[in-house]
């Protein structure tokens, strides 16, 4: 399925949450911290391995306790599936997510698989979550540095960007994770679209 966003026609806010990235069977999650207010808090995200589609997020005030099923959840919806893998450090809190969200309750239910004895190299690392963490917000630290807030539309926008906007340099021609998740926006000024788009979704 490939969805196409054109300038003069941009959807609406409520038709964006229907839409179904094509994100692989393998999902990745970590967490950053940042300040918020001048308040230590942590980023969670949640990657799609083969489209880098930054599907999900949240932000916590503590790295391993805080409930992240929000998260998960919201990933599962976003996705409209569940993973076959999730990879993962070994923060417990991660571990009760998925058990709750995504662990099959009987025969009946998708098979899924929760690997959180990761490593620096080998088959299970989590170093694409490592270098989304990097490129995608640790180098624009001074841009959230000026978060007031935990919802912050900051977060939203940089989440849009790397998703829709900046072509990612681990897909091949080119592509941005969107475009490898079948979502594609035309025209030449992409953020402009999504402006346009999101104003739209306000009337």
């Amino acid at each position: 399925m490939n969805l196409q966003i054109a300038p003069r026609n941009a959807p609406s806010k409520k038709l964006c949450f229907k839409w179904l990235p094509q994100v692989g069977e393998a999902w990745r999650t970590d967490e950053l911290h940042l300040k918020i207010r001048g308040n230590k808090r942590y980023l969670f995200a949640m990657l799609d391995s083969e489209t880098r589609f930054w599907i999900a997020k949240m932000v916590a005030e503590h790295k391993g306790t805080d409930d992240v099923r929000p998260m998960f959840k919201q990933a599962k919806k976003v996705a409209g599936k569940i993973p076959t893998t999730l990879i993962s450090d070994k923060a417990a809190n991660f571990h009760e997510a998925w058990k709750q969200q995504y662990r099959a309750k009987n025969f009946l239910h998708k098979d899924t698989w929760h690997v959180n004895e990761v490593a620096f190299d080998g088959i299970y690392h989590n170093n694409q979550m490592e270098s989304f963490n990097g490129t995608t917000l640790r180098h624009r630290e001074k841009v959230t540095r000026g978060l007031k807030r935990e919802d912050s539309g900051i977060i939203t926008g940089l989440r849009l960007y790397h998703n829709f906007v900046r072509p990612h340099l681990e897909l091949p021609d080119g592509l941005t994770p969107a475009e490898a998740a079948g979502i594609t926006i035309e025209g030449d000024n992409k953020i402009l679209t999504i402006i346009r788009a999101a104003a739209k979704s306000q009337d």
